[in-house]
């Protein structure tokens, strides 16, 4: 029989093993409020109504893609509670909503709230919270800026590389252009013009003959769209948001106006934006993209397209796989997915930051061949790369190669 010394030291080794593999296993699993066994709860905020409730769509999507993450066991064992506010694209009422969703749902972090201006006017408050202001749904260059926000960051291509690729083909297409442009009175407006100035360098100040903005509050546009006219240019940058871009290429069409024309990416939906002005009226309109068009038959036998169609088919039958703005919200609840994989059961802040700054090639099924989502701790820009494209027919075309973008660390 063994010893009493021998017993002794085998149970304490035992004990020892034990409490290694149960404190190993604890120590894995890292809650901070929002997260626990069963649950992890994510916030967002979207304009339902108000001047961009076009972009309502996106929350939706998001919302039904968790669904169907959930109905297949939930992330790691956890079910996702999506709680989505209607802020009306108003900044106060983003603050509010923030406010609310950070100290009442006491959610683990805030996905793809919508808007410059909106997230412009919480980022202070999340950052001073050390909560994820995380994919915020605007190109803005400021949501990119991980010094000074560490704990905000973007998801499509900056505003100001938008901007910049416009202007590399205007001065190869057509370098004596004379420029007019329209652009949101804004964050987003005056980001992307600045982009484009920026692209043209020193010949912005003698090539744009006109810049005119408007505000968002204002129910149409088509004065300013007169007046840009008067001024015989040649060269259209409408930097606009669906309703208004939708308002400028019918007005433009109106008025026999038929400059080269460059429409922001944000609203150049074929759903929401080109098919509202009138196919005909948005022939020969150019614009850039990062993502598979789900209006063009060329992307059916897509893998990735197959199963973006599968999905609204089964889980959101009621929206159009023609509006841009439905692939935008699938490609970002695919990587918000990704994040909390890959947080595994660290759902502490911090870490859901981490991960979202180490993701490295992730291609969701609707971005182009070649544009895929890199980040880095000095990197807060996922996806910088896009492709130009003209509207012919009831699409978009595309044509030339990818483009990158520099903004990233």
């Amino acid at each position: 029989m063994p010893s009493t010394r021998s017993r002794a030291a085998a149970l304490s080794a035992a004990a020892v093993l034990s409490i290694a593999i149960n404190g190993s296993a604890f120590a894995q699993k890292k809650y901070d409020t929002g997260a626990s066994d069963t649950e992890i709860k994510i916030g967002n905020i979207m304009p339902y109504s108000g001047p961009a409730s076009a972009y309502g769509v996106i929350g939706k999507m998001e919302e039904a893609y968790f669904k169907m993450i959930n109905e297949q066991g939930g992330i790691n064992g956890r079910k996702i509670t999506y709680i989505s506010y209607d802020d009306s694209y108003s900044p106060p009422k983003a603050v509010e909503q923030a406010r609310k969703l950070v100290e009442s749902d006491e959610v683990l972090f805030i996905a793809s709230p919508l808007g410059t201006a909106s997230n412009s006017a919480i980022q202070k408050y999340m950052n001073s919270k050390k909560v994820p202001q995380l994919f915020v749904a605007t190109g803005a260059t400021k949501f990119g800026e991980h010094k000074t926000f560490p704990w905000t960051m973007g998801w499509q291509p900056a505003y100001q590389s938008e901007g910049r690729i416009y202007a590399a083909h205007l001065l190869k297409e057509k370098p004596d252009a004379k420029i007019a442009v329209m652009f949101q009175n804004d964050d987003f407006g005056k980001d992307m013009l600045k982009g484009l100035k920026d692209g043209l360098g020193a010949k912005a100040a003698t090539m744009i003959v006109a810049e005119e903005s408007y505000e968002v509050s204002e129910p149409t546009i088509e004065s300013h769209i007169v007046k840009l006219k008067s001024t015989n240019a040649d060269t259209f940058f409408s930097i606009t948001t669906p309703k208004f871009a939708a308002q400028a290429i019918k007005k433009a069409a109106e008025l026999g106006w038929k400059p080269m024309y460059f429409q922001a990416n944000v609203g150049a939906s074929v759903g929401s934006v080109m098919k509202p002005a009138g196919y005909e009226n948005g022939q020969g309109i150019l614009t850039a993209h990062y993502a598979k068009d789900g209006a063009d038959t060329a992307w059916d036998n897509d893998e990735g397209m197959k199963k973006f169609y599968a999905f609204l088919a089964k889980y959101a039958p009621g929206l159009d796989r023609n509006d841009a703005s439905v692939a935008y919200g699938y490609g970002e609840a695919q990587t918000i997915v990704q994040v909390l994989k890959q947080a595994g059961d660290d759902l502490t802040r911090a870490n859901i930051m981490k991960q979202a700054a180490s993701l490295k090639q992730f291609a969701p099924d609707t971005l182009l061949p070649g544009v895929t989502i890199s980040t880095s701790e000095t990197d807060f820009y996922p996806i910088d790369r896009l492709r130009m494209q003209r509207f012919t027919g009831e699409k978009w075309e595309l044509f030339g190669p990818v483009i990158a973008g520099n903004l990233g660390g």
